[in-house]
């Protein structure tokens, strides 16, 4: 019996300086990262040309030196910024220069169900471009996913056995200039969402290397001693008072072992790891989990994600259920969407509303004056949800009538749904 084509869940780990793939496919039991050298997954972002052929990676660097061609690098800021860059006697954009560098990398994973971008940090400028390139790449704006890196730690997370993340799960990320600290940790909503918890991931502390008198490469046993006590300290104000069940280290500030004493106040009572690979490995989780339609019990917030959640009350055989139309933890601008439904007859459709932020809850009664009298399931209306901005949703009900038997109607009823609870405040979760 012949399968189908190989497909493939994507995290894809992108930034001013590299990305990294991390790729899941049938019959792994977890993602794997490509391996682009010995031990080494990080994929310059580099692109140019070289006699007339597109080059990307490490092949475009080593080029850029040795032959002393023009290639073009920090494609990430330079199209958001949407620059021009000359390559090759051509002002190309720098958003194409940026699709066709993921093209390249991607070129091993011809069927892609979902790719997951995780970036440093997520803007609706940013969601838009991604989404662009991903629908010119074949693959769909649909299944084409941001997050940043705050979030991607937490998809992370949560593919990691419980007792990981039973209290509060830290993330030290360190590059040449900077430390940076984040607790993902639960949070205490005004509301009780059943088995659902509700999770945030927060930068808790940084300070700069120079502040910790770290210079790379370390060299000087004495400097490094001080960087390391300097360390622990920084260390210790963070777990300060904080019950931590693990340790997550990331970035090449971590990757030679100047900070021995501060390890040991880490491994005091919790699991350390380390490892560069984190961020692209928490997208393709997300990738996986929209790919195989499996929900979590725990939903990620931040201050960007919507803590208001509207529902529809639908019938579903025998059963009157409440299904989310406008759901906690999305982002506004990606949550515009359309439903078909059937109606008994022209009763009136009951929404409820829903805020984490302050506890309330109230039903919102839409009347269907003015829709023609049809019984036994004859009312066939359209449901789409647009959003006009993060603090405003208009809901709109549309006749489509029902085949040949019921044309349809200009019946609309429009509903406008405020968010963000009575004082429109998205940041009040704790």
């Amino acid at each position: 019996m012949m399968s189908g084509p190989k497909t493939y869940a994507i995290g894809f780990d992108l930034n001013d300086q590299f990305c990294q793939i991390s790729y899941y496919t049938e019959g792994m039991d977890e993602p794997q990262t490509k391996e682009v050298l010995a031990d080494n997954y990080k994929i310059p972002l580099v692109i140019g040309t070289m006699n007339g052929r597109w080059t990307y990676g490490h092949d475009a660097q080593r080029q850029a030196v040795s032959e002393r061609a023009r290639f073009a690098n920090k494609l990430f800021s330079r199209a958001i910024n949407k620059e021009m860059i000359e390559i090759s006697g051509k002002q190309i954009p720098a958003e194409n220069l940026l699709e066709k560098y993921i093209e390249l990398a991607l070129s091993d994973y011809k069927h892609i169900t979902y790719i997951v971008f995780s970036v440093p940090y997520v803007t609706e400028a940013i969601v838009k471009l991604f989404k662009q390139i991903g629908t010119r790449l074949g693959i769909g704006g649909h299944h084409t996913i941001v997050q940043d890196y705050k979030e991607s730690f937490c998809h992370f997370m949560l593919d990691q056995p419980k007792e990981l993340w039973q209290y509060e799960a830290a993330l030290f990320y360190c590059d040449k200039e900077s430390v940076s600290a984040y607790m993902m940790r639960r949070i205490e909503t005004a509301i009780s969402a059943g088995e659902t918890e509700f999770v945030m991931v927060e930068k808790v502390s940084d300070a700069l290397m120079s502040e910790l008198h770290v210079t790379f490469p370390v060299i000087n046993v004495e400097l490094a001693m001080e960087a390391d006590m300097r360390f622990t300290n920084f260390v210790n104000g963070v777990f300060d008072k904080r019950m931590v069940s693990s340790v997550f280290l990331t970035g090449e500030g971590f990757e030679t072992n100047w900070y021995p004493e501060s390890l040991k106040v880490m491994c005091n009572g919790r699991r350390v790891f380390l490892g560069n690979n984190l961020y692209s490995k928490g997208a393709c989780y997300s990738a996986v989990r929209r790919t195989t339609g499996r929900a979590d019990n725990a939903i990620y917030l931040d201050e960007s994600k919507m803590t208001d959640q509207v529902c529809i009350r639908i019938r579903e055989g025998e059963d009157l259920k409440w299904y989310p139309i406008i759901s906690w933890g999305e982002y506004w601008y990606e949550s515009d969407c359309t439903y078909e439904i059937l109606l008994e007859n022209n009763d009136p459709i009951l929404l409820s509303q829903t805020s984490l932020a302050t506890g309330e809850s109230k039903i919102i009664e839409v009347n269907l004056d003015g829709l023609p009298d049809r019984s036994n399931y004859s009312l066939r209306l359209e449901v789409k949800a647009t959003f006009s901005d993060e603090n405003q949703c208009l809901i709109t009900f549309r006749d489509l009538g029902f085949g040949q038997i019921f044309p349809e109607t200009d019946f609309k009823k429009v509903v406008t749904v405020r968010l963000g609870g009575s004082n429109e405040q998205f940041n009040t979760l704790s």
